[in-house]
């Protein structure tokens, strides 16, 4: 019988892939966890479990405001993302749905009366507290066009 593994450009077994899988975070991750401290400081209350589309990072329930924390890689941040050279098929759909998704949850958000705010990991990591002011005005401003 032929071992498969042997066939493939990933280094690690299937079983350490599914592993390392299984520790990337979906909500408090390091970026989210750093605007969330930022926004404390200055004052900005919010809420984090919340049943909204998409389920945002946070949530500003009084002011209908809502923030996501896009990672670089998995929403395709226009100056970081670089498709991976293996499965790029694979990987161009993934993420490709991502955006899909996250237009159609703007959208929806936005009809339901809520503003949104997205907010690029990298962002977070060079300027938080220009984060924290985006936010800001978004809060203080009327409508709900997203910034």
């Amino acid at each position: 019988m032929k071992d498969t593994h042997q066939n493939r450009t990933d280094v690690h077994t299937p079983a350490q892939r599914s592993f390392n899988m299984s520790r990337i975070r979906g909500r408090d991750t390091k970026p989210e966890i750093l605007l969330r401290k930022a926004l404390w400081k200055n004052g900005l209350r919010y809420r984090l479990k919340n049943k909204l589309p998409g389920k945002p990072d946070i949530v500003f329930v009084s002011d209908r405001t809502a923030v996501f924390v896009d990672g670089c890689f998995w929403h395709r941040c226009p100056e970081h993302f670089v498709l991976p050279k293996s499965r790029q098929e694979f990987w161009q759909h993934k993420i490709d749905r991502n955006v899909e998704r996250d237009t159609e949850v703007n959208k929806k958000l936005l009809e339901d009366g809520w503003k949104v705010c997205r907010v690029w990991e990298h962002e977070l990591r060079s300027d938080p507290q220009n984060v924290v002011q985006r936010v800001a005005h978004l809060l203080r401003k009327k409508g709900t066009k997203p910034p």
